[in-house]
């Protein structure tokens, strides 16, 4: 009798168990879906281009450059963040710690760091005035925390 007790309240345990995960894993998917406004930015990046000419760079920014490439068309167009507005380091970071939160993107510590370098001083070459403009809009201590950010990147690969 005690086992078919254990038994059934296993069951019925594990039963709650999946029903509770099934309700996360479409809670995540409603999540994930993005509003209108969002959607049409997104779709908007994705339309540029999906290649930056990089041969100007210094050579360990090139190298990050092809980590980029390896890791982030794994789940979308290189289009969308070559094209973004983001262009603040704390953007960066935030983004890249979400793709590589995301199941099945493999992307590495190491290459995250080496991806987020390779953003945040491609923004500061390529997008130069869009983040002109937006370290404008920030206040004293994020505009001083941004700018060390990007002179520290800048600096480590002079």
């Amino acid at each position: 009798m005690t086992m078919k007790m254990n038994a059934r309240f296993t069951t019925a345990l594990l039963g709650a168990f999946a029903v509770v995960m099934t309700g996360a894993g479409l809670g995540r998917a409603s999540a994930q879906e993005l509003d209108a406004a969002t959607k049409a930015r997104v779709e908007q990046f994705d339309k540029g281009p999906a290649t930056i000419d990089v041969s100007q760079y210094p050579q360990g920014l090139q190298d990050n450059y092809a980590i980029f490439q390896k890791d982030c068309s794994q789940c979308h167009r290189l289009s969308r963040p070559i094209n973004s507005d983001y262009v603040i380091p704390d953007q960066w970071s935030r983004y890249i710690k979400r793709m590589m939160y995301k199941p099945g993107s493999n992307i590495s510590r190491s290459d995250a760091k080496n991806v987020y370098e390779f953003l945040v001083y491609d923004s500061s070459v390529r997008k130069k005035k869009a983040l002109d403009e937006k370290l404008q809009t920030l206040t004293p201590d994020d505009r001083k925390k941004a700018e060390d950010a990007i002179k520290e990147i800048v600096d480590k690969y002079k």
